[in-house]
């Protein structure tokens, strides 16, 4: 509502309703300062006018008005110099209530705090294959924001490394050049934007909106996280359209994160959905047993650990805990505390699975499916379970371990590296021969194939 223009309205119609000398004496130097609770305050030039109009021109003061902005005022006139010295005494010159957005909001140049972690960057990114085209497009925008690939869409499960990577792009543009980045989550922007809704002291959101607008929309990069969770609130999809609209036309970078791809986000309205693809969309897929592996290497690298993981432990972790990156990280943070707890003992893959028994989403023990059937095919055999998991090579070692391998691969539905870290940490393709080794056999040796069923018999797993 600008008050300019309603009250250079408002003059237009009382010209010819009053006298020219009654209008120049009057009304030519009066201003609309504000509404404000209901009250409209002019400014008058000198003190009579106050008396005068107050007196003799009210009603058509407030008519007027309310033939402008349908809404009937309660006039108050007042000079200028009340007005500034009434600005003096505000008690804070800042119009924004501080529990609009929690922290510090403004950096020392004055512009809103980017909110970045400045631990997560493009150096310390583990690239896979499941992740390497992500983290290419990512490094693009981050080399030239504004110009390609805008907006930028990264969609994948939870903990998979898409915060990391947006996180990267934010830190790698403020290093490079001057632009403004600001990253926040939808739910922090949804916080935000009902924030708008709130009065300040003289019953207006005015200062609020300005705030907002000058927060999401005076970037060079916006980035948001979760986008998902806009899912819902219909107002707040609304208003990042119209701040989507403004930075993109302004050849602003936009960034955006999601559990789900575009097309999977229902809870939000078509026209953002489209918007979403009118760049690129990248997926970031779980991270296979290579990278897992090379995760839980850097992660262990930068810890700086006194006490040594063998590889062996490293591969039961990368083959147990799942892809959560999260999660693999944490494994060895327990892995570590539990070895200090226990006085320091060495970590080995015995003491791993004790550690992370209650970590992984199915418990190593006794009962585990590949701890069962090593122990009867050593018991058939007549060695311990603790040869079947060697690196022994002898006949009489060996080919019970290939049976073993051929059982857990064809009676649970474990892959071939887990069972191979089971193993004693060998590699997937050393179960793979010893799978395709026992089927050939069994087609051509009666006695083994008898021997297989027993052993399958005596397992008893359904």
């Amino acid at each position: 509502m600008n008050v300019d223009i309603i009250w250079s309205n408002f003059l237009k119609q009382i010209k010819d309703e009053l006298t020219s000398l009654s209008f120049e004496t009057w009304f030519k130097e009066t201003s609309l300062y504000k509404f404000d609770n209901g009250k409209a305050y002019i400014i008058v030039p000198m003190k009579i006018h106050k008396k005068h109009l107050e007196d003799n021109y009210s009603e058509l003061i407030i008519n007027g008005l309310y033939n402008l902005t349908n809404t009937n005022y309660e006039l108050i006139f007042m000079l200028s110099e009340e007005i500034e010295e009434q600005e003096k005494n505000k008690i804070s010159t800042n119009p924004v209530d501080n529990n609009f957005s929690p922290g510090n909001l403004f950096n020392n140049d004055g512009y809103v705090n980017s909110n970045l972690n400045n631990k997560y960057n493009f150096d310390n990114f583990i690239i896979g294959s499941s992740n390497k085209f992500a983290q290419a497009a990512a490094l693009s925008v981050a080399e030239n924001p504004g110009t390609m690939y805008n907006p930028l869409f990264i969609f994948g499960n939870s903990g998979l490394g898409k915060t990391h990577l947006m996180h990267a792009i934010g830190n790698y543009i403020v290093d490079n050049s001057n632009k403004r980045v600001l990253y926040v989550t939808s739910d922090q922007f949804i916080e935000d934007f009902v924030g708008t809704s709130k009065k300040d002291d003289e019953g207006n959101n005015f200062n609020y909106i300005d705030f907002f607008k000058n927060k999401y929309r005076n970037v060079d990069v916006l980035i948001i996280d979760d986008i998902q969770f806009l899912g819902g609130a219909t107002q707040t999809q609304k208003e990042f359209f119209h701040t989507f609209n403004t930075l993109y036309n302004d050849s602003k970078q936009i960034i955006i994160s999601s559990d789900r791809s575009p097309d999977d986000l229902k809870l939000l309205a078509d026209r953002l959905r489209t918007r979403f693809c009118w760049g690129l969309t990248v997926n970031i897929f779980p991270p296979d047993f290579e990278l897992r592996t090379n995760i839980l290497k850097r992660k262990i690298s930068a810890g700086n650990f006194e006490t040594e993981i063998p590889e062996d432990v490293i591969e039961y972790i990368a083959s147990n805990i799942g892809t959560d990156v999260r999660q693999l990280e944490g494994s060895i943070t327990r892995l570590i505390a539990y070895s200090t707890i226990m006085g320091g003992a060495k970590i080995t893959l015995d003491l791993a699975i004790e550690a992370l028994k209650d970590f992984i989403s199915k418990g190593i023990s006794e009962k585990n499916d590949i701890h069962r059937i090593q122990k009867i095919v050593s018991e058939y055999f007549q060695i311990s379970v603790e040869d079947i998991r060697s690196k022994k090579r002898s006949s009489n070692i060996s080919f019970p371990r290939q049976i073993a391998m051929y059982l857990c691969r064809t009676m649970t539905s474990e892959s071939f590296p887990k069972i191979g870290t089971e193993f004693g940490g060998k590699d997937h393709s050393t179960v793979m021969h010893s799978v395709e080794k026992i089927e050939k056999e069994i087609k051509v040796n009666k006695d083994l194939s008898n021997i297989i069923e027993k052993l399958k018999k005596d397992i008893g797993i359904v």
